[in-house]
C-alpha cells in the first residue's frame, strides 16, 4: 500500500465525494486525474525513483495535488516552512539535493542566493508555464505507481536540531500510512469528514493530510500567517468543518479574541486537535468550559510522526469533573505505540519518579536523512529517545515536567537556542549568554537571554535587543527580554548550566 493508491482507490468508489473544499473545491476523481498529470510532469523531467521534491508554499489547495503526485510517481516530497532564513534553507538543501523545487512568485525570491539553485528545475505553480507543461502530460495513473513498495520513501520532515542545523527526518510510505491509521482512530476521522489545515504545510502531512488521503476525507487549506480567530470561526460555520488542529498560541487567540456571542460558529466541530508546546490547566479549563468537548491534545514528535500520547475528550472532561490532575497531563499511550518512561539505566521509573519518555513502533522515523550519527544518538535498539522528562502515574498518564533538550518551543515551532546565542555572542560586550524558554501564556513560550558583560563595558537589553532584530534572526527568534547578570552559573567542568538559570523563571513561575 502507498498514498497514492490511496487517492486511485477513493476516486474509484466514490469519484464525486470532495477532496478539497472552500474557495477550491475538487472531487476525489478530479484530484486523481490532476496529480496524475503531476506524477506525468515530474517523470517527464528525469526524476527517479527516490529522487526530492522540495516544496515551498504557504498553505495553499494545491499542496493536496502536489503532495498526491509526488507520492504517484515514487518521489518524496519535502515540505519546507516558507519561514526559514537562507541559511536554513541552504543547510536542507545541502542535506537532501532537491532535484526540483515548486513554489510560486511570492517565495521564489527565497531561492535566488543559494548555491547550486541553478542546477535545480525550479517550477512556479503561479506561471503560465506551469499549467501548459501539465495540460501537455497524459492524466492516466503512471505505471511506476504499481511498483512503489511500502518501504520506499515518501516524505521527508525537517525539523531543528539542538545546534540550530535542520535534521531530516525521513518515513516511508508504510510509516506515514500506519501513523495515518491511528490518527483517523483517535481524532474520529472518517470519509464524511471536513478538516481545515490551519498549521503549516510541511508540519501537517503526516497529523492531517496523509490521514485525510487515507480515508478519503475532504480537506481546505487556511494560510497560517497572522492567525485571525475570527476568520478561522467564520470559515468553520461557512463550510461546516469538522476538525482542525491549533497550537495553544492560536487557542489562545480564539479564547481571547473570538467574542463569546460567535461561540456557536464553532459547533460544527467534531475535534480540534492541539499540541506542540506547553498549555496551562487553567487556560485548558476555559477552553473546554467555553467549546465544550471538542479537545484532543497531542504529545509527539516529528520523529515519530507525530502521535505518541494522547489526552483525549474524555480525559479532559474528567480534569473537568473529578480529577483536575489530569489537565496537566500529555495523557496516555496511543494506539499503535509503545511508550516508555525509563531511568538512566534503561528500567521503568515507579509513580513519583522521573525519567526520559521513548517511543517504538511501526511509525517511528526511518532515520534522520543521511545523518546516521544523529540517528543513532536517539534511535537506540528500535526506540526513540525524546530527551523529554516525564513522571508516570498509576493510570498510565505521562507528566512532562522538563525537557532534557534546549529547544524552546515558540507558537509550536522549535527554537534551536544556538542560533540566539551565535548572534549575541558577536557584540563587542557580551562575554557569556545563555537562551532559554519561559512560560508565555499565549505562545507557550517566551524567549530570554541571559548575558554577562566584559569588564569595564556597558550595554543597555533594549540596544541588545535591537541588535538581534537588526540580524539575521526571524522576528519569531527575536528575545523579547535581555536580563545582564554579573556572571552566568557554570558546572565543575566550567559549562553554563541552563537548568540552574531556567530554574530561576521556572520555578517562580516568572513570565515576560
Amino acid at each position: 500500500m502507498n498514498l497514492g493508491l490511496a487517492i486511485r482507490r477513493n476516486a474509484v468508489r466514490n469519484p464525486n465525494s470532495q477532496a478539497l473544499f472552500g474557495e477550491t473545491s475538487m472531487t476525489y476523481e478530479e484530484l486523481d486525474r490532476r496529480s496524475n498529470r503531476i506524477a506525468n510532469l515530474l517523470i517527464k523531467n528525469d526524476l527517479l525513483r527516490g529522487d526530492r521534491v522540495a516544496v515551498l508554499l504557504a498553505n495553499r489547495p494545491e499542496v493536496l495535488e502536489l503532495i498526491s503526485g509526488i507520492s504517484k510517481s515514487a518521489l518524496v516530497y519535502v515540505g519546507l516552512n516558507f519561514r526559514l532564513g537562507s541559511t536554513e534553507i541552504q543547510q536542507i538543501f545541502d542535506n537532501c539535493e532537491p532535484s526540483v523545487v515548486i513554489t510560486d512568485t511570492e517565495h521564489l525570491v527565497q531561492l535566488e542566493d543559494l548555491v547550486g539553485i541553478e542546477n535545480v528545475n525550479v517550477f512556479n505553480i503561479d506561471a503560465e508555464e506551469w499549467e501548459n507543461e501539465l495540460k501537455n502530460c497524459e492524466d492516466d495513473c503512471p505505471l511506476i505507481l504499481d511498483t512503489i513498495r511500502p518501504d520506499d520513501d515518501f516524505c521527508i520532515v525537517y525539523t531543528s536540531g539542538t545546534t540550530g542545523k535542520p535534521k531530516g527526518v525521513l518515513f516511508d510510505h508504510s510509516r506515514a500510512l500506519q501513523h495515518a491509521t491511528v490518527a483517523c482512530i483517535e481524532y474520529d476521522i472518517n470519509s464524511h469528514s471536513r478538516y481545515l489545515v490551519q498549521i503549516p504545510h510541511n508540519s501537517s502531512v503526516n497529523i492531517t493530510i496523509v490521514p485525510c488521503i487515507t480515508i478519503g476525507a475532504a480537506l481546505s487549506f487556511r494560510d497560517s500567517r497572522n492567525f485571525d480567530p475570527n476568520g478561522f470561526a467564520k470559515q468553520v460555520e461557512e463550510d461546516k468543518v469538522t476538525h482542525s488542529f491549533l497550537v495553544p498560541t492560536q487557542l489562545m487567540r480564539l479564547l481571547d479574541k473570538l467574542p463569546q456571542e460567535e461561540d456557536s460558529k464553532l459547533n460544527s466541530l467534531i475535534t480540534l486537535g492541539y499540541g506542540s508546546s506547553p498549555i496551562s490547566p487553567e487556560r485548558l479549563s476555559e477552553l473546554v468550559t467555553r467549546f465544550g468537548s471538542i479537545f484532543n491534545q497531542l504529545y509527539g514528535m516529528a520523529e515519530i510522526a507525530s502521535i505518541g500520547t494522547l489526552l483525549r475528550k474524555e480525559d479532559h472532561n474528567l480534569g473537568l469533573s473529578s480529577n483536575p490532575k489530569l489537565l496537566a497531563s500529555c495523557g496516555q499511550p496511543s494506539l499503535g505505540i509503545n511508550v516508555r518512561v525509563i531511568n538512566e539505566k534503561g528500567n521503568q521509573v515507579q509513580k513519583g519518579e522521573r525519567g526520559e519518555v521513548i517511543f517504538a513502533g511501526t511509525y517511528v522515523m526511518k532515520e534522520y536523512f543521511r545523518d546516521p550519527e544523529r540517528t543513532d544518538d536517539v534511535l537506540i535498539d528500535g526506540w526513540m529517545h525524546s530527551g523529554d522528562i516525564a513522571e508516570i502515574d498509576e493510570d498510565g498518564f505521562i507528566y512532562i515536567v522538563d525537557r532534557k533538550k534546549n529547544l524552546i518551543i515558540r507558537g509550536g515551532l522549535n527554537i534551536a537556542p544556538t542560533e540566539i546565542e551565535n548572534v549575541l555572542y558577536r557584540h563587542k560586550a557580551v562575554l557569556e549568554v545563555a537562551v532559554i524558554g519561559v512560560p508565555d501564556s499565549e505562545w507557550g513560550e517566551a524567549i530570554v537571554a541571559v548575558v554577562a558583560l566584559k569588564d569595564g563595558v556597558e550595554v543597555t537589553t533594549d540596544h541588545l535587543i535591537e541588535y538581534c532584530g537588526e540580524s539575521e534572526l526571524t522576528s519569531i527568534k527575536i528575545p523579547e527580554r535581555i536580563e545582564i547578570w554579573d556572571e552566568l552559573p557554570k558546572n565543575t567542568v566550567g559549562k553554563i548550566e541552563k537548568n540552574a538559570i531556567r530554574s530561576v523563571f521556572w520555578g517562580s513561575g516568572r513570565q515576560v
